[in-house]
């Protein structure tokens, strides 16, 4: 984060140089015409020798007089000189290339990872264990967490949390441009298939940090991940302490402060903090955590100074790791034929015309609708609309722009809702053969992208995939947002 800004000087009385004031016998009188005060002490009164010092004295005053306006005239080129020469680069030192993987990794991808790691470089990694948007801000967090310890951090794969367990993982950088990434936040970026090779058998023991058990009491054990087992890593944990949680004996939230987690990562704090370390599940290794290869079993639980801190825009996290987390070149074109198709763009015709994207969720949030009829739980598409029209009014008042298309991304599978949609004049994604053409993950990717693609963006309260979405629209396209309340008849009344 940056940090605050210097203090103002004192606004005690300013300083006044002599030569400011109008100098007069009664302030100084040393130097009023009729006093001889000074000379006096020094020299008897008599006229010759008066004059043979005043002469003296004027000589003395010329010199002086001449080598000031010397050094003032040295002292102006060279102040001058500094400020109009250009910037001398030392070619001598190349700059650090972040986009080179060679210059944190021995080479290729390993049978071990640690066969991998420079000795001269510190890295951080950690695991997802949820669904895709919420691993994205996980991935979030951890970059962040390696920014702000100063190393290297190592992104994991995404896993199929959310489309089933039997289809394949994802690289991180087939959806996220991971060298504009780099550039962006100003530090490298890995993969961990950069780093240990896919086909290996090889087990490797890790001792990491389980801040699980310090942020919730109802799981007695690190929080579970499938990524290790994609990895083959048999990790031995250490408990963090109990004070990185953010509102302590709170069962009902699970963060930690950031700079908490980071204290474990510099030798004193991890010194202070360590315990006896829990047997990996494979060899039984007892480890301590690991000084060059840092890491955590969770970071989606992750704030600077309040929980769930992605809803606010001064999320540092989002500020200084999201907004540089950009889709990559080929998913964008393929979201673009989407969008294409669904406005009847014609083939050879201009991009797309702008548009307000939706993100509509229901699907499971209709469990937290407790005893509220799910009619009068969700937003009615009425709602929805007279929130478009706040989003099209203010593009057109403070933007300039007349915005007539809306595409709505959604769960939902009620076909006499999505009627409801289609009289509103909003557009669908027609997905019905994105599995077969691009894999499973695609249908979600393309919807993220999309929604992401609009000058103004219309979420669905509570749903992280419209958190982000919004997030997107603000610091990419200076876009328009709104979110829609839910949860009984009423919500978003305004």
């Amino acid at each position: 984060m940056q940090g605050r800004p210097a203090s103002p000087p004192s606004p005690s009385r300013p300083y006044r140089g002599i030569f400011e004031n109008s100098t007069s016998a009664e302030q100084y009188p040393m130097l009023s015409s009729g006093s001889d005060e000074v000379l006096n002490k020094y020299s008897p009164i008599s006229s010759r020798p008066r004059r043979r010092y005043l002469y003296l004295g004027c000589i003395g005053l010329a010199i002086t007089s001449t080598l000031g306006y010397f050094a003032l005239s040295v002292s102006r080129t060279t102040s001058t000189e500094l400020v109009q020469e250009p910037t001398v680069v030392d070619n001598s030192t190349p700059k650090v290339d972040l986009l080179n993987p060679s210059l944190y990794l021995n080479g290729p991808p390993t049978r071990s990872f640690r066969e991998n790691l420079r000795p001269d470089v510190k890295y951080l990694t950690s695991w997802i264990s949820a669904g895709w948007t919420n691993d994205v801000m996980t991935y979030i967090n951890l970059i962040y967490l390696a920014m702000i310890t100063e190393r290297v951090p190592i992104i994991p794969m995404f896993t199929p949390s959310h489309i089933g367990g039997d289809k394949p993982t994802i690289n991180f950088g087939e959806v996220f441009d991971v060298q504009r990434l780099a550039r962006g936040i100003g530090i490298p970026v890995l993969e961990w298939h950069q780093v240990k090779n896919r086909s290996s058998d090889a087990l490797d023991e890790l001792g990491c940090w389980n801040t699980w058990e310090a942020v919730q009491d109802h799981e007695a054990f690190p929080r579970r991940s499938v990524v290790p087992n994609y990895l083959k890593l048999d990790i031995s944990y250490t408990k963090t302490p109990s004070w990185i949680k953010v509102i302590p004996h709170f069962e009902h939230d699970r963060h930690a402060y950031f700079w908490a987690l980071a204290s474990l990562a510099f030798p004193e704090g991890r010194q202070e903090n360590l315990q006896p370390p829990l047997a990996s599940p494979t060899n039984h290794a007892l480890l301590p955590p690991d000084d060059q290869l840092l890491c955590y079993d969770y970071l989606y639980y992750a704030c600077a100074h309040q929980p769930f801190e992605f809803e606010f825009d001064y999320s540092p996290a989002w500020r200084f790791v999201g907004q540089h987390l950009r889709w990559t070149a080929r998913l964008e074109a393929i979201a673009e034929t989407y969008v294409r198709a669904t406005l009847g763009t014609p083939e050879g015709s201009p991009t797309p015309p702008k548009y307000i994207g939706i993100h509509v969720r229901h699907g499971d949030f209709k469990n937290w609708c407790g005893d509220v009829p799910i009619e009068d739980c969700f937003a009615s598409v009425a709602v929805l609309a007279r929130r478009i029209e706040d989003i099209k009014t203010e593009l057109r008042e403070s933007r300039g722009m007349t915005v007539d298309h809306v595409i709505m991304t959604s769960d939902e599978r009620d076909e006499s809702w999505w009627s409801q949609v289609t009289e509103q004049g909003w557009y669908k994604v027609d997905h019905s053969g994105t599995v077969e053409r691009y894999g499973a993950w695609y249908p979600v990717l393309i919807d993220a992208v999309i929604q992401s693609g609009g000058v103004g963006f219309l979420g669905t309260d509570r749903s992280t995939m419209s958190i982000l979405a919004r997030r997107r629209v603000q610091s990419w396209r200076n876009g328009v947002v709104r979110t829609v309340k839910w949860g009984k008849v009423g919500a978003d009344d305004h």
